[in-house]
């Protein structure tokens, strides 16, 4: 027989009130999420393919015999190009504006529109303790490398951009442009300045190894040879080493890496020469990649300066299977730029924006701090 006994209603009701709070608490608790935002990143390289607009990048897919490195990016955006003084800009005032964020007048290095020299992101953040490195493919003291150390109101003011580099803030450069250094209207020997200002200085080949010291590496005359002139790995090599030697400093690096004759090929409107180029950079950008996959504190950047060319990837005739590349143009172009990202704080890339922002989003993606918030499901 089964007893039932009468509750007493005024003791059970408080009780089934408490039991109610306390399951409310605990589901609470087990709903609460701690979220951490990304880590600001330690280090950013910035890839630079200079001339390389859709149809370039989208070359690198179609003629390339390796998966192309530029599908490897989670965030793309657009920029839009135009200098102060001129609807299509060149490489100084695009350079100019992604080193000190300024927009300026087409040939400015470190200038704005004014002629007023403006500080570069490698003089403001060697305050910090942040190393930085450039490399390109032309001679180092050309539009785009020189933007981001030197200033001056013309870039074919050669002599005078080279002679910054002995006392700039950079601690690794590799490319061409040796007789800036070494045969100078001048009579200075800058080979000698950069020795006397702590660099090792090579000028014969790309060591295997990353020095110790600050690096100047200058392997040709003027630009280096082209990739079908038998180059070879000089682009990733470099970038690999100038890593490897800038990655020991604990207050992280800035690197820059121009794939200067991309820009070249266009201007010849030679499609071999500026596909060649092109997967040249496109191996590079692959070096920049694998290291920030493993490092985690990196964030990558690729995008251009301008496009050249009007580069197009048509048809050949009426044959849908078999593309002819072809050019508009043997001068620059105004279309828009893609920018990839990848690492922490690549989601501030996206969209459609000026170029110069690429300069004041990189100062922001490296100034912000950690932070920790608490969101309840």
């Amino acid at each position: 027989m089964v007893i039932i006994k009468s509750i007493n209603m005024k003791h059970f009701i408080p009780a089934i009130v408490v039991i109610l709070f306390l399951t409310s608490c605990k589901q609470k608790q087990e709903t609460q999420q701690i979220i951490t935002t990304p880590k600001t990143p330690k280090n950013i390289i910035l890839l630079i393919g200079d001339g390389t607009g859709l149809s370039q990048v989208s070359a690198s897919q179609y003629f390339n015999p390796n998966p192309s490195n530029f599908d490897r990016f989670p965030v793309v955006g657009l920029i839009k190009t135009s200098a102060t003084d001129k609807l299509i800009t060149d490489s100084a005032a695009g350079a100019t504006a992604f080193a000190s964020g300024v927009k300026s007048y087409n040939g400015a290095i470190g200038m704005d529109k004014d002629t007023i020299s403006v500080p570069t992101i490698v003089e403001e953040i060697a305050g910090r303790g942040i190393k930085s490195g450039v490399i390109a493919t032309s001679s180092i003291n050309h539009a785009t490398p020189a933007s981001f150390y030197a200033h001056a109101k013309s870039r074919g003011m050669y002599d005078e951009i080279a002679a910054f580099l002995p006392t700039s803030n950079i601690d690794f450069f590799a490319g061409g442009g040796l007789k800036f250094f070494n045969q100078r209207e001048d009579g200075r020997n800058l080979l000698t300045e950069l020795e006397q200002n702590g660099f090792q200085v090579d000028t014969t080949a790309l060591p295997k190894n990353a020095s110790t010291l600050k690096h100047a590496i200058l392997l040709a005359e003027t630009a280096m040879p082209t990739i079908l002139e038998g180059r070879g790995d000089f682009l990733p090599n470099a970038t690999q080493l100038a890593i490897d030697a800038l990655s020991t400093n604990e207050n992280g690096f800035f690197l820059m890496i121009e794939g200067s004759q991309i820009d070249w090929g266009g201007h010849a409107n030679n499609a071999d020469y500026l596909i060649s180029e092109l997967i040249d950079f496109d191996k590079t950008i692959g070096v920049a990649l694998d290291f920030a996959k493993t490092n985690g504190e990196t964030l990558v950047l690729v995008t251009a300066d301008h496009e050249t060319g009007g580069f197009t990837l048509g048809p050949d005739g009426d044959d849908y299977n078999k593309i002819k590349p072809s050019f508009s143009t043997k001068s620059h172009s105004a279309t828009m730029i893609p920018v990839f990202a990848y690492g922490p704080n690549a989601e501030d890339f996206g969209g459609i924006y000026e170029n110069n922002e690429i300069y004041h989003k990189m100062k922001s993606a490296i100034s912000k701090e950690e932070s920790t918030v608490v969101s309840q499901n």
